[in-house]
C-alpha cells in the first residue's frame, strides 16, 4: 500500500516542474505536502500494532479524499492537464479502495 502511494507521489513530483510558478507554490504545494503526510501515515500504520492502525488509516482515508478534491480543482483551473488528471484520479481511486479494504480487514 505504501509502495503504491509512493509511486503516486512520484507522478505528482514529476509534474511539479511543468506547473506555473504561481500554482506550484499554491495549490500544487498543498497537494505535495498532503502526499508526503500520507506517506508518513501509511508507514506509521504499517509499523503500528493492530489496535493502533485504525485511527491512522482513518486519517489516511481523509487525506486521500482531500487529495481527490484538490487534484480536481487543479484540473478545473487547468493547472494539471486532462491526461495527467485522469491517471492521477484512477490511481487515487485504487489507493482509496486499498485503504478501505485495509480498514475493513481491521474491523
Amino acid at each position: 500500500m505504501a509502495h503504491k502511494f509512493c509511486e503516486f507521489y512520484k507522478q505528482i513530483y514529476l509534474i511539479g516542474p511543468k506547473i506555473p510558478k504561481r500554482n506550484r507554490y499554491g495549490i500544487y504545494l498543498k497537494i505535495e505536502n498532503i502526499c508526503l503526510e500520507t506517506i508518513n501515515l501509511l508507514i506509521t500504520a504499517s509499523l503500528e500494532i493492530r489496535n493502533n492502525k485504525l485511527p491512522i488509516l482513518n486519517s489516511v482515508r481523509i487525506k486521500i479524499e482531500v487529495l481527490k478534491r484538490l487534484i480536481r480543482i487543479a484540473y478545473e483551473f487547468n493547472v494539471i492537464g486532462n491526461k495527467k488528471y485522469i491517471n492521477l484520479e484512477l490511481d487515487l481511486q485504487e489507493i482509496s479502495k486499498m485503504t478501505n479494504g485495509w480498514i475493513k480487514y481491521l474491523k
